[in-house]
Order: C-alpha cells, then structure tokens, then sequence
C-alpha cells in the first residue's frame, strides 16, 4: 500500500508541476517535470503490474526494468526528432534580419521589470530582429549594449507553447588578446564546434540576467574588453556564418552538395546533439562547455 501512496504522490506533483510550468515557461522546473514524468511511469506502470499481477517479479524490479524502458522510448523518439530536424528545411543556422514590427517585448509584468532594469543598468537599444526558423515561425529578440560599449546583450524571446514565453540571454565581449568572451543561458542543444578563439560558457541553470551579467563581468577580471562598434545584425549573421563553416569543416555538418541526400548532421553530430539533448533536459548543462 505504501508503494500505491508514494506512486499517487509522484503523479500529483507532476501534474502540479506542469500546470505551473505552463505559465512560467521555467527551463529549470521542465527540468524536474521531466524527472518526475520518468519516475511516474517506471512506478506507475510497475504499480499496475503488481496489482493485477500481470508480471511475478518484486516490485523494485519492475521499477528499475521501467526506467530502463523509458530511457528506449525517449532515445527513440529523441534520435527520430534529430533526424526529421536533419532533413528538415528549417534552418540551423538562421539569418537575423531587421524586425519590421521594431521593438516587441512581451506585455508579461516580468518582461516589464526586465527593460526597466536594463535602463537602470545603463544598457541601450541597438536592434531589434528576427529569424526565420521555419514554416513562417520567427524567433523574436533585441540586441543592447552598455554605455561602455564593451558588453552586447542579446535577448532572444522563445516560444515554448502556444501559451508560453521563455527568454534567453546571451553576453559577448571582444578583447584585447582577439578572443571573444560568451555567457549565455541558451537551454536548446549546440553539440557543435566553436571557434578556438571563442571562449563560450553556457549556465541553462541561469535564469537571472543580473547574475548572468555578473558572472560574464567576472570572466572579464584578467581580460582587457574592447569597445564593439560592428552593426549588431552584421556581426550576428557573420557568426552564423562562421559557424556553419567550421561546423561543416570538423564533420559534425554534412558537406553542402551532401545534405540534400544525407541530411544537415552528420551521424556524428547527431550522437553529439542526442547526448546534448539528455544533458540538458535532465541535468540543465551542456555536454561541452566550448
């Protein structure tokens, strides 16, 4: 009868959890839905299995043969989610352009205190832009920078449902020595390659812009920043650019005459974004840091 308790405790926090999480769009609480979505159906089937007695074996290892199961069912259907993302038209790295709407922030009370507080740190407009993921589907975001100049904000605006808004942030600095200084709270999977010059520190963990912005100053002590006075969408879809030279260059990308056949990831790379995906959906870190 315990094992009963304990299995409706899991399965009433789950879906208290993700009836929270629908209105919050929080990375970290998805994070332990997931968790507990796992641990409901590995108790949760065991449970069944036990009380109709379908399966004559002790109940811990009917639960331990369950999480197992749902380890193969979400691989599955993870690797097929990669591949269809593989020979997709949507692009993986997407060109910025200018946003004709201009600046669209949320009208959410914590979008709001958001702009307020980049106004109180000193930080400006530059741009505001798009990128055109697919079937007419834009991610939406705006680019400032600080009255140093030595610190460009990036502010991506992500749709997780129909009903939910999530934000990610990303920090960059060039700096003396050529290297170029990123900390960003992305929770989507890279599992690509960076420039050796680029030094990139991701912290999904991180929903706070203040302690993001302080931990990038940190990274800064024993760097000297140089003023960036590149057009933000400029430099932006040069990134990109970059990106997929290099990514296409150390095989984690398809050559291009290939990837109609083959796809855009190579086998490789989709082994890296599968590890990738599991990192960050059930740790909340990248499998790389760089």
């Amino acid at each position: 009868m315990s094992s009963s308790y304990f299995t409706l405790t899991l399965i009433i926090a789950a879906i208290v959890l993700m009836q929270v999480n629908q209105r919050l769009g929080s990375p970290v609480l998805a994070i332990f839905a997931r968790w507990l979505r796992w641990f409901v159906f590995a108790f949760g089937v065991a449970q069944l299995c036990t009380d109709f007695e379908l399966i004559d074996r002790p109940f811990w290892v009917l639960v331990l043969a369950f999480l197992m199961l749902w380890f193969l069912i979400e691989t599955f259907y993870n690797w097929l989610g990669i591949a269809a993302m593989s020979v997709s038209p949507m692009p993986l790295f997407p060109r910025y352009s200018v946003n004709p709407g201009g600046e669209e922030w949320p009208t959410q009370a914590r979008f709001l205190k958001l702009k307020e507080w980049l106004r109180a740190q000193g930080f400006s407009l530059m741009q505001p832009y798009r990128a055109e993921i697919g079937g007419g589907i834009f991610l939406r975001g705006v680019v400032y920078q600080n009255q140093a100049e030595d610190i460009r904000l990036q502010i991506t605006f992500m749709p997780i449902s129909a009903a939910t808004l999530g934000v990610c942030y990303s920090l960059v600095s060039q700096t003396e020595a050529g290297h170029r200084i990123v900390t960003d709270n992305f929770c989507i999977p890279y599992a690509g390659f960076y420039p050796e010059e680029w030094f990139v520190e991701r912290l999904p963990w991180c929903r706070s812009l203040e302690n993001l912005l302080a931990r990038h100053q940190a990274r800064l002590i024993n760097e000297k920043a140089l003023p960036i006075k590149s057009d933000p969408l400029a430099d932006l879809n040069a990134q990109q650019h970059q990106l997929d030279q290099l990514n296409t260059q150390l095989g984690f990308l398809n050559p291009h005459a290939e990837r109609e056949e083959l796809g855009k990831i190579s086998q490789a790379g989709r082994y890296r974004v599968w590890k990738e995906v599991w990192m960050l959906n059930y740790l909340g870190r990248p499998a790389r840091y760089r």
